[in-house]
């Protein structure tokens, strides 16, 4: 157990090196939410660990053996004319100890006129990528840990250029049933391309999460907390539309302080009555409240919320999204029980 710990750490160490935050890699659409449940909880939750086989496309770890036979269909009408959707399923299988998992995750771009270098026009052009998955957990023997690993494979066409890439997710999970209480790091996207655009082999959108949750005693509640990009420190930027001038044209470039850069890697949220057949989900992203957030107007940027309606084996969910007063996104899930 230590000695694959061990390893689990130097392996997030090294890929953190090299790590980028959004913008400077490419490949970005497998950082998008998966789910419903997941963006109405903020988005990038990885703590859950029950039914839901979406969670094991973020967290393989969360593989496990109540997935079995379980099947996820997800789609976001994102913004613009972009739309891009998830699919999931689970299968138990040697004895009823060990989970097989697949899904695919893919993002449509939409059409674009075509224009050559004077301006006139030429035909019109599209851009899709995709990702297939599989992925697997065990629990180590004796112990409330669980580690899992994903391998991806990615295949991306923008216009005329196509590009293909392989990728890994490694993650180690502590449950422990009798606090209902869930500890998990993640390493998303430790890959590389495999053919380039044109010469240049661009970086993957390499991502270290941590994340928190637990179903209070007595309160039908479930709250989870998560620490996003933390491969990288400091995560925020100053807008140059927030720089102050005063009287005498000096100007005076945004603050970021070691509390607002430390914030912007929090994502909370809460499940209300997550166990029964209709719950409520409401979640808070502070990095894209602040990035959003219009100069003296309240936006409710940041804000997400969401439900799920179980009936029979099936269980219906849907999201909002609020990324400021002109953008908002509505995500769409359908689980099925198989068995």
């Amino acid at each position: 157990m230590v000695r694959k710990l061990i390893f689990l750490g130097s392996l997030i160490f090294f890929s953190a090196t090299h790590a980028q935050v959004g913008g400077k890699s490419t490949y970005q659409f497998l950082n998008l939410g998966i789910s419903p449940r997941q963006v109405a909880l903020g988005g990038k939750v990885v703590t859950n660990y029950d039914y839901d086989p979406t969670q094991g496309i973020f967290n393989p770890a969360s593989i496990n053996p109540e997935m079995d036979n379980q099947l996820s269909l997800n789609y976001n009408n994102y913004l613009g004319d972009v739309n891009y959707g998830t699919a999931a399923y689970a299968y138990l299988w040697d004895r009823r100890t060990q989970v097989l998992h697949t899904s695919v995750t893919y993002i449509n771009y939409g059409s674009f006129d075509g224009y050559d270098e004077l301006g006139n026009p030429t035909d019109s052009f599209s851009g899709g990528e995709i990702a297939l998955s599989f992925g697997h957990a065990r629990n180590v023997a004796f112990t409330n840990f669980h580690i899992g690993g994903n391998v991806k494979f990615i295949s991306s066409k923008l216009e005329q250029y196509t590009s293909f890439g392989v990728a890994a997710d490694i993650a180690v999970m502590y449950v422990y049933e009798d606090w209902d209480l869930h500890i998990t790091a993640v390493a998303r996207n430790v890959g590389t391309q495999l053919t380039p655009y044109e010469n240049t082999i661009e970086k993957l959108p390499f991502e270290v999460i941590l994340g928190i949750s637990q179903t209070l005693q007595n309160i039908p509640v479930r709250w989870h907390f998560t620490l996003e990009n933390m491969q990288r420190w400091n995560v925020a930027f100053a807008n140059p539309n927030r720089d102050e001038t005063d009287l005498e044209g000096n100007t005076t470039s945004e603050n970021i302080s070691f509390i607002d850069n430390a914030f912007r890697h929090m994502i909370i949220g809460v499940e209300l009555f997550p166990e029964s057949g209709f719950n409520i989900r409401l979640g808070y992203n502070f990095r894209r409240a602040e990035e959003l957030r219009i100069v003296e107007q309240r936006s409710f940027s940041g804000l997400s919320a969401g439900f799920s309606l179980k009936l029979n084996k099936l269980r219906l969910s849907y999201a909002y999204s609020k990324y400021n007063s002109a953008a908002a996104t509505s995500f769409f899930g359908l689980n099925i029980n198989l068995q």
